[in-house]
């Protein structure tokens, strides 16, 4: 009688606590090992010799003859290998057959029905070995229901239904007519697949008594797998986070050089430490910028995974579960879910939908998300990270002959998003350039609920980006504050390069890398501004900040001096709650770049009014907006929609618009010539430095504070009264 025959008659497979045995794993690999035992002895028939017999396969050859006969003396007590992704799956499976009360018995001596669902392609073919070998009794012909025919079934055969999820065929509307035969004969009948509601045919379903799901390995299955495959038990284990990194596909390329335990465990943890970034080097999200909210949001998440991961947070109570980061190419959407998968301490596991729709057929696009999904559950806790969602279309937007191909993708999408119990310690981080093309539903509770767009760093963002792509060794005395002005407008991928291709120069040079190589880089032929140029550009930014700081306008951020020009960045409200003084205020600051390079220089610019974005296009348009939008003009309440012939045809528009540009003018102008000193002290300081930063400007406009608080009072007064 065969192992796996004393073990079926014997036990019932469960231990009196009431956890699963690994009786039942080992018969399985047992049987398997008894398998390869007589594949070997095939083999060696066929090239000329038998297992167990010292004959050389060439008589003639003497070195052969001692080849063999060091074979014969070693095979006695040989043990016989088993594959290893074999060994795994036949233990996973034993384990779940084993918590199912009675199934084994039942599939040896009745006709039970049962559904395995593998979550993976990649299982259902090691599945289908394993179950045919092991799950019937040994004298059963066991038949593919998927390609064979349903009238030659009879009461000695024992069935499986193989769908790897892939083909056309994958669906619940096929082979329904030969499960159909194989219930009426009554044979045990087991479908196996990825997900078998979606894949296996409908009646095989209907008819299911038991539906198995693969278990993971954990340390006591990877032990066994081990002993199956070298013959002993490892002395030693696996660290817990590389364990839920396995793959089954690892095992066989860990072990196919090894022969003892403990060397597959070191062979293993070679394969899942390349693997497993979040344990190596690399930054974390809190020594990041450029992030803004982002940055907020990922370190709470990193936060709560980590006290999840130690038992002292349960899943339920976790609220950053999903989250949707837009923005432009370049600004570091993938780089985040690395430092967040780094900070959690947690895996990540990344795809993208354009890997999801590189199969031929829908259905490969399908078991391309069920996969990844389950990837993610098994190694959880994790970061699931899906770059270009917007690949996935917006149901509502679809037309024609694809509304059912990819009704059917985002469908299966928002399933398995919306399923958060079932997939616990699973944070989904998806990114996309195109947020408007989401479908809306991605959107909604308990999805992808949260949405952070990240802009393009600011100077002191890029400064900080360009000092960790240097490092702390390069350049370590050299400021980053230059490079950051220089590369105004780019993104931190842009930085990564700039810092690669001037390594590489200097590599070639075969000196160190400096600062210029850098420049040249991020200039790619534009040439600085010329002094005259860049003290005048010094001046118009110092006379924003300066009438803005008066007037209380928003808060200066800081001050820059680019390649291209300049900028005053202010942060103000734009709540829908401004009034007339504080617009007044705002035409007053957008004015005062042009009336501090009349003052000081004796005569503007024509870069005031050069675009759309310039200063007297922003000016003009909020006076006009005053008089036909914000009801706060001569016209009085009253709200149009204004076009460009309006500014023509309303009788005077034109001349409200231009006594009220001009007045603003002149309280800025008043304003710099009081506090010209302050003027000249900041743009000095800016035209120097190239950059000032919110404390800078604010130490500096200390002497406007100093003025009495008459004198600052007048300004509003003066601000009222020309009204």
């Amino acid at each position: 009688m065969s192992l796996l025959l004393q073990t079926l008659e014997q036990s019932d497979f469960r231990q009196s606590d009431g956890v699963a045995s690994d009786q039942l794993a080992r018969a399985f690999l047992h049987q398997l090992a008894q398998d390869e035992l007589k594949r070997l002895k095939v083999f060696q028939r066929a090239v000329g010799y038998e297992f167990g017999d010292d004959l050389s396969v060439a008589e003639s050859d003497a070195v052969e003859q001692i080849v063999a006969q060091d074979e014969t003396d070693r095979r006695a007590t040989a043990h016989v290998p088993v594959p290893a992704d074999l060994a795994a799956v036949a233990v996973m499976l034993a384990r779940a057959v084993a918590d199912e009360n009675g199934l084994v018995r039942r599939l040896r001596r009745e006709a039970p029905v049962v559904a395995i669902a593998t979550n993976v392609s990649d299982l259902v073919e090691p599945v289908r070995i394993v179950a045919e070998k092991c799950l019937f009794r040994p004298e059963a012909k066991v038949v593919d229901l998927a390609v064979g025919r349903g009238r030659e079934l009879n009461r000695r055969h024992a069935a499986l239904y193989v769908c790897d999820g892939i083909g056309r065929e994958a669906r619940p509307d096929k082979g329904n007519e030969i499960v159909g035969s194989a219930l009426h004969v009554r044979i045990p009948i087991v479908g196996i697949a990825p997900d078998p509601k979606r894949q296996l045919p409908r009646d095989l379903m209907r008819s299911a008594e038991h539906r198995i799901v693969l278990p993971e390995l954990d340390h006591g299955g990877l032990a066994l797998v081990i002993e199956a495959v070298v013959g002993r038990l490892p002395t030693r284990g696996l660290d817990p986070d590389l364990l839920r990194m396995i793959e089954i596909a690892d095992l066989p390329v860990a072990f196919r050089r090894t022969n003892t335990p403990d060397a597959c465990i070191v062979a293993l943890e070679r394969i899942l430490v390349a693997k497993a970034d979040f344990l190596g080097d690399g930054p974390t999200l809190d020594v990041l910028d450029g992030y803004g909210e982002a940055k907020i949001w990922g370190l709470a998440a990193a936060a709560d995974l980590r006290a999840y991961r130690a038992g002292r947070l349960a899943w339920e109570q976790i609220d950053h579960r999903g989250l949707l980061l837009s923005g432009p190419p370049g600004v570091g959407k993938t780089s985040f879910a690395k430092a967040l998968a780094k900070s959690a301490r947690v895996p990540l596991v990344a795809t993208s939908v354009a890997e999801w729709n590189a199969s031929d057929y829908l259905s490969g696009t399908l078991q391309a998300i069920r996969k990844i999904f389950a990837q993610a559950k098994s190694q959880a806790p994790c970061i699931l990270f899906i770059d270009e969602l917007d690949g996935i279309s917006d149901r509502s937007q679809i037309r024609g002959e694809y509304v059912q191909y990819w009704t059917q993708i985002v469908n299966l999408f928002l399933e398995l998003l919306a399923d958060v119990d079932e997939r616990p310690g699973v944070v989904v981080v998806a990114a996309t350039n195109h947020p408007q093309k989401i479908d809306p539903a991605v959107k909604r509770a308990g999805r992808l609920d949260r949405e952070i767009k990240i802009e393009k760093p600011d100077t002191t963002a890029l400064a900080s980006i360009f000092r960790h792509h240097l490092g702390s060794e390069m350049l370590p005395d050299a400021p980053t504050l230059p490079l950051a002005l220089a590369a105004r407008g780019m993104t931190g991928a842009d930085v990564e390069a700039f810092v690669r291709r001037a390594k590489g120069t200097a590599r070639r040079d075969g000196r160190e890398i400096s600062v210029d190589d850098l420049l040249h880089e991020i200039r790619q032929g534009r040439r600085p501004l010329p002094m005259s140029v860049r003290r005048r550009v010094a001046i118009h930014e110092a006379g924003h900040a300066l009438v803005a700081h008066v007037l209380e306008f928003g808060d200066v951020a800081g001050l820059s001096l680019y390649e291209d020009g300049g900028e005053a960045r202010l942060e103000f409200g734009d709540d829908g709650e401004s009034t007339l003084p504080q617009l007044e205020a705002a035409l007053s600051s957008m004015l005062a770049g042009r009336i501090a390079e009349e003052i000081e220089l004796g005569a503007g610019s024509v870069g005031s009014g050069n675009g759309p974005a310039s200063d007297l296009a922003l000016a003009t348009q909020l006076a006009r907006d005053i008089e036909l939008r914000y009801g706060l003009g001569h016209l009085g309440n009253i709200h149009l929609e204004p076009t460009a012939g309006e500014l023509i045809t309303f009788p005077g528009l034109l001349p409200a618009m231009r006594d009220r540009l001009h007045r603003a003018g002149e309280r800025a102008r008043r304003i710099i010539t009081d506090h010209r000193l302050v003027l000249q002290a900041i743009a000095r300081q800016l035209d120097k430095n190239g950059y000032l930063s919110r404390e800078e400007v604010e130490t500096t406009l200390l002497g406007v504070i100093r003025n009495s608080a008459a004198e600052i009072t007048e300004y509003q007064i003066d601000l009222v009264q020309v009204q």
